[in-house]
């Protein structure tokens, strides 16, 4: 028996269903992590800007946008 269950064990059975409902909880968290995959729908979307502006001046205007 691991170290985790012989504490558990040892609590009342109210904190029991606790730690088992908690336990669960995370569980569910970590699948919805795992599940999130980027999506990069918007790749190229602003090409055509790239024949108007230079990198350069394409951060320039994010900079004024954000307020830098």
């Amino acid at each position: 028996m691991t170290t985790l269950a012989r504490f558990v064990e040892q609590l009342p059975l109210d904190i029991q269903k606790e730690v088992l409902s908690y336990a669960e909880f995370l569980l569910e968290r970590r699948s919805r992590k795992k599940q999130k995959v980027p999506a990069f729908d918007w790749e190229g979307a602003l090409k055509d800007l790239g024949e108007q502006y230079s990198s350069v001046q394409l951060q320039h205007e994010i900079g004024k946008m954000r307020g830098a």
